[in-house]
């Protein structure tokens, strides 16, 4: 039957590729989530952190044991049941993990997301269009200006076509669907825990970390197939290689200036730059050379750029993966 997990990866992104996620079913992410807010609550209460900043020390260890929780859940929770279906009913197993697959891709969501803000900014109405984007970020954007609202949408395509879409594929390889729901804990910790803010600048430390080292290899991987994509495209790769090797670390995440600085030369924009978190100035260094002002249209061409590397990483993968069965 191995031979036919060889299909799970290709026949998930064509079904997220077509469908987006499945209508009227409670998602995965939703449940994860869930989790972590439930854990949170409990072992603040049990640690005795429930004020932060109070026990720094004990809100990191409280938030790593939670982690760890979340990563034995997310893991093998979903192993246990691929193990017991496929025992009984091999090709039922193999059919779940197709499903799973693809409502734990995002590029779909990710495409239909940011052309709802595409689709306010070009009628245009930049309030609903700053109410779309605030769907998709995590910065303030009451006060973002229709060139703002736009580069935002384009940072957030290019970051989650590594987080969304390559990362989850990622693991899929390396540890089957199990290993995509433990990509997608490790991420959403990181997204509602790892923020640098009084509540969770001590208890979501480990969280933040986790995520930054999961992340490490796929943005790599992501935005050196984010280059190959830009010539595809009919983009600048080479401008876009250039301006990889020079700004990919320019970001205090070791991994998201990785995807943006490619597409901020492909597309020959300035993206990054300072931006407002919870009511906060933070400074951040520019990606990429303002060559021109970004404008709406930036948001297809970014999401048809993001479709092509994902392409092209749904076919690499399935050959390695393919590889290894056949070395096997």
């Amino acid at each position: 039957m191995y031979p036919l997990h060889l299909i799970v990866l290709p026949a998930g992104f064509l079904l997220d590729l077509l469908f987006g996620d499945p209508a009227g079913l409670y998602h995965p992410i939703c449940l994860i989530g869930d989790g972590i807010a439930f854990l949170e609550k409990a072992l603040r209460a049990l640690g005795g952190c429930q004020e932060p900043g109070e026990h720094p020390r004990r809100e990191m260890i409280w938030g790593g044991v939670l982690v760890l929780l979340m990563l034995f859940c997310a893991y093998v929770i979903p192993l246990a049941a691929l193990i017991v279906m496929g025992r009984a009913w091999p090709e039922a197993a193999v059919v779940l993990e197709i499903f799973w697959c693809w409502q734990l891709l995002a590029a779909h969501s990710l495409k239909k997301e940011s052309m709802n803000v595409y689709g306010e900014l070009v009628k245009p109405d930049l309030e609903k269009a700053r109410c779309a984007v605030s769907m998709i970020v995590g910065r303030d954007t009451q006060s973002l200006s229709e060139e703002g609202v736009a580069k935002a949408t384009v940072e957030t395509i290019a970051e989650n076509t590594s987080d969304g879409v390559v990362a989850p594929m990622f693991y899929l390889i390396i540890l089957g669907v199990p290993g995509m729901f433990l990509y997608k804990a490790i991420n959403t910790m990181d997204s509602m825990l790892g923020y640098k803010n009084d509540r969770y600048l001590y208890f979501g430390r480990c969280a933040a970390r986790l995520d930054d080292a999961a992340n490490f290899i796929p943005a790599r991987i992501t935005a050196l197939l984010m280059v190959l994509a830009s010539f595809i495209d009919g983009l600048d790769g080479k401008n876009a290689w250039r301006i990889f090797r020079r700004d990919r670390f320019r970001h205090a995440s070791p991994n998201s200036a990785q995807t943006e600085s490619v597409a901020a030369g492909a597309l020959h924009l300035q993206l990054a730059g300072d931006a407002w978190y919870f009511g906060k100035l933070h400074e951040k260094p520019a990606i990429g050379d303002k060559d021109r002002a970004i404008e709406p249209e930036d948001i297809p061409r970014m999401d048809r750029l993001m479709y092509v590397t994902a392409f092209l990483a749904t076919a690499c993968f399935t050959l390695v993966r393919m590889g290894v069965t056949m070395a096997l």
